[in-house]
């Protein structure tokens, strides 16, 4: 009855979603017309100063009339915007005139570089192969920030991508002009005689909070490259030599008050290394870094973990976020296993030699772990990548990692060993993608892992195909992907499991228009495991869905647009094909024409529904945990960001149904995020974030009892629970407080600070024990496995981009995390946050220099 109901509400949802996009008055019918633009060669010549006044920016074409993207797409742009572009043998040069009422309305926040703020902006935009998916972005506000990004169909908008190009900015009366200078070296195209590029232009006025593209834009045309102009008069345009070096020094200053007594806790390091770009030829880049420095990235969010999967952390370091839109292809690519922690690093603590007693008694002390590194040192990694003037991108991948080993000391004689902890190991990625007409695409790719020794080796291969029709309103995409492992789990004679298994996905859709609509199927095996070099949190599944998009672009009553969304999912466990869940969902959201206050909501309902994860015993289908049926219903609001202070706001509320089975409160769960910011002005700013969560009567993995448990204690009064699942009732209040700051004393240097206190503590109520088939039964568990952890961050980064490329870099940081088990854990977060503070931290204090070299720039002068 639940599922018909389901089905016939949606139904109705679709039906007066298609009425209601079928009585819109100016429905969008396909892409703008393309503008075209012809660019001027110069001699040379070219001073940038943000002044224009070389008489070749008056004899270049101009490009103007842009259109309005955002809030009312559609209208001509009131206050022109002027955009020249010349070239020579070297540079393209972009000169662009932004007229506007007065000086004050041409905002003009500054922020650290990719950074963005209460500005307004120009951009650019090429497509240098025209294959109308891939381009390059260089964006630059009036304060000079400089931005710039990839867009492809696999990242989207990518700012982690960085290129060397330099730019000036000016206030010229009302209006505020930009010059760009991009050297070749910082694009890839072919090397055809004459070019044909995809090309666009963009201006923000933050005033209004408008934002203007020459080539329209339609928010309603799925994709944004392939609605892009065109650039010609680009003839005789070699691709350089592409090479360059940034050598790069740090010396680091570490203070670990934890040390033993036999360390130093005050200790000094210094490194040398370099990253290496070279043009193999016009389409083709190498990426090397040599001997790499991490230590400076940003610190994790650490979190207590209570679910069955692991954390997923962001990736912060440079070389794995910049120009890997080729490798995130088919999502098959996690780079933080790339010098992640040991396979090995748990297992030390069960080499160790114990305490003994000798034939007379006596005790012999036993050994302790020492040093057990907990992230792998990597040798080197290197990218090659690029896209033929076929449209053809290849993508290959590879690093080492050295061995690592773990320092095992005897208590007595402090003789040392050391452990092999993780092998000497490679890892490698090739990808092709081939580009084709109508925003469609075909891409293969392969991951492997192979580690010395005896151990495993682990290899997934993925097909990926997107076909649209020539108007690009429908789309069909799937992939077929097959992992492979091979070899014995590290330190043992076991085979390792999930030898063979595959995935497999297929949709299809309506991709473009007011009403969008797709409907998705897949199956991930019950040994499908991808997770040596990408990341799945649970396989051995079979879904499929159905959603719907309805979206107003253009201002109507007192909102500048609507959004709305919705859909049905449904799970079943592959093997042994058993029900999981259904899951229905939807919401909306809008802007306010007056005030720019964006709000929204959302919600979602499941009835029962079955958790196979949870109980965290395999082969799955054996244990599982009963969820009630549950809804959720959330808002957020966020106010207008020109504001010197604004505030985001979102919360959500989620009720359970009682469970009939056992005599227990309900389950409930409820969460408030609170985010003010303040701009004291132009240059620092704050913001502030609080987090809090409580989930009321929550059923969770409490552990297994075993005979180990008894150790040392009183026997259990129950041993029945020996071999199953336990589950506890318990309660979860989880605080989170972030500070940012923020100080830019100029468009190449900035000051940045965040703070970031998080706690959770776990209370158990009762304890269950889980029978096969999902039956539950209360029993009388003496152990207190209460707990609290806290986790303490503070990172302090100055940074000065003293030229093109070349920057120097300090940063302290500070960071410190404790637990609170039984009778010490504490809901109370005044105490959390006091124990956290007394507690001793770990503090770094470091500084790097990178410098560039360009190979065009260094060479000799000829003649």
């Amino acid at each position: 009855m639940p599922t018909r109901t389901l089905c016939l509400l949606l139904l109705l949802l679709l039906t007066s979603a298609a009425r209601a996009a079928s009585d819109d008055p100016k429905p969008d019918k396909g892409l703008a017309p393309k503008k075209q633009l012809t660019a001027l060669r110069v001699a040379g010549g070219i001073k940038l100063d943000g002044a224009l006044d070389e008489p070749e920016w008056q004899q270049a074409a101009v490009a103007t009339d842009f259109i309005q993207n955002r809030p009312n797409p559609g209208p001509p742009e009131r206050h022109k915007t002027e955009v020249r572009i010349l070239y020579d043998d070297a540079n393209l040069y972009i000169g662009a005139i932004m007229h506007d009422v007065s000086p004050d309305s041409i905002m003009r926040e500054l922020n650290a570089r990719d950074n963005l703020g209460n500005t307004d902006f120009f951009g650019v935009f090429f497509d240098t192969y025209h294959d109308k998916l891939n381009g390059y972005g260089f964006i630059v506000t009036p304060g000079g920030v400089q931005l710039d990004a990839r867009y492809s169909p696999a990242s989207g908008e990518d700012f982690n991508w960085n290129a060397v190009w330099d730019a000036r900015t000016a206030l010229r009366g009302t209006d505020w002009v930009a010059e760009m200078r991009i050297p070749y070296s910082a694009i890839r195209f072919s090397a055809q005689p004459e070019q044909l590029w995809g090309l666009n232009f963009m201006r923000q006025r933050k005033k209004e909070n408008q934002a203007f593209f020459w080539n329209e834009v339609k928010p309603a045309v799925d994709g944004f490259v392939n609605q892009w102009g065109t650039l010609t008069g680009l003839r005789d345009v070699k691709p350089p030599l592409r090479l360059s070096l940034t050598p790069y020094v740090s010396g680091y200053v570490n203070h670990d008050p934890l040390s033993k007594a036999d360390e130093r806790r005050t200790t000094t390091s210094f490194n040398g290394g370099a990253d290496v770009k070279w043009g193999i030829n016009e389409s083709f880049t190498l990426d090397a870094t040599l001997v790499p420095d991490f230590g400076q990235v940003q610190s994790d969010n650490q979190v207590l973990n209570l679910s069955p999967f692991e954390v997923q952390f962001a990736e912060n370091r440079q070389f794995f976020t910049e120009g890997t839109e080729l490798f995130n292809k088919g999502g098959l690519f996690y780079s933080r296993r790339v010098g992640a922690q040991p396979i090995g690093h748990s297992d030390v603590e069960g080499q160790l030699r114990p305490r003994q007693r000798d034939n007379e008694g006596r005790i012999i002390p036993g050994e302790f772990v020492k040093r057990n590194p907990g992230t792998t040192q990597l040798l080197n990694a290197t990218k090659i990548s690029g896209r033929t003037s076929k449209g053809l991108g290849v993508g290959v991948f590879n690093a080492l990692s050295n061995n690592v080993y773990a320092t095992i000391q005897d208590s007595a004689s402090g003789a040392q060993r050391e452990v092999l902890t993780q092998p000497f190991s490679n890892y490698n990625i090739v990808v092709l993608d081939q580009s084709l007409k109508n925003n469609s695409y075909v891409s293969l790719i392969n991951t492997n892992v192979t580690r010395w020794g005896r151990t495993y080796d682990a290899n997934v291969t993925g097909g990926l195909f997107r076909f649209a029709n020539k108007k690009n309103e429908y789309a069909l995409d799937g992939r077929l992907v097959y992992s492979r492992r091979r070899g014995t789990v590290f330190g043992s004679e076991e085979r390792i499991g999930d030898q063979d298994g595959y995935k497999y996905q297929l949709g299809f859709g309506k991709i473009s228009g007011a009403f969008t609509w797709g409907l998705n199927q897949g199956i991930e095996s019950d040994r499908y495991n991808p997770n040596d070099l990408g990341i799945l949190f649970g396989n051995n599944k079979i879904a499929q869905n159905v959603y719907f998009n309805y979206n107003k672009y253009k201002p109507f009553w007192k909102v500048n647009n609507l959004y709305t969304y919705g859909g049905i999912e449904h799970s079943l466990l592959y093997r042994p094909t058993r029900y999981q869940n259904l899951y229905l969902y939807g919401g909306a959201n809008t802007t306010f024409t007056k005030n720019f206050l964006s709000a929204g909501f959302d919600f979602d309902w499941s009835p029962e529904t079955n958790d196979f994860y949870e109980p965290r015993r395999f082969p799955l289908g054996q244990y599982w945990v009963r969820k009630p049926a549950n809804g959720n219903l959330g808002g957020y609001i966020s106010s207008d960001y020109r504001k010197k202070v604004a505030i985001d706001v979102n919360g959500g509320l989620r009720v359970f149904a009682a469970d009939d089975r056992l005599p227990r409160p309900r389950r409930l769960g409820w969460g408030l995020n609170v985010s003010p910011r303040y701009r004291f002005n132009n240059q620092l700013s704050f913001r502030y974030s609080a987090e809090w969560s409580l989930s009321q009567n929550q059923i969770g993995y409490a552990g297994s009892v075993s005979a180990a448990d008894t150790v040392g204690r009183p026997p259990l009064r129950d041993m029945r629970l020996a071999g199953d699942p336990l589950l506890g009732r318990r309660r979860v209040v989880t605080v989170v407080n972030t500070l940012n700051g923020s100080y830019t004393f100029n468009n190449r240097m900035s000051l940045t600070v965040r703070v970031r206190h998080y706690t959770s503590t776990v209370n158990y109520h009762e304890f269950i024990r889980l029978r096969p088939g999902g039956a539950e039964e209360v029993v009388a568990y003496p152990r207190n496995r209460d707990n609290t952890y806290n986790a303490f961050n503070v990172d302090a980064v100055y940074g000065w981009w003293f030229a093109p490329g070349s920057q120097v870099s300090v940063v302290w940081k500070n960071a410190g995390d404790f637990s609170r088990d039984a009778n010490e854990a504490t809901p109370l977060y005044f105490d959390n946050l006091a124990n956290t503070i007394n507690t001793p931290h770990n503090n770094s204090l470091s500084i790097k220099i990178l410098y560039y070299l360009d190979y065009l720039a260094l060479r000799p002068k000829r003649g």
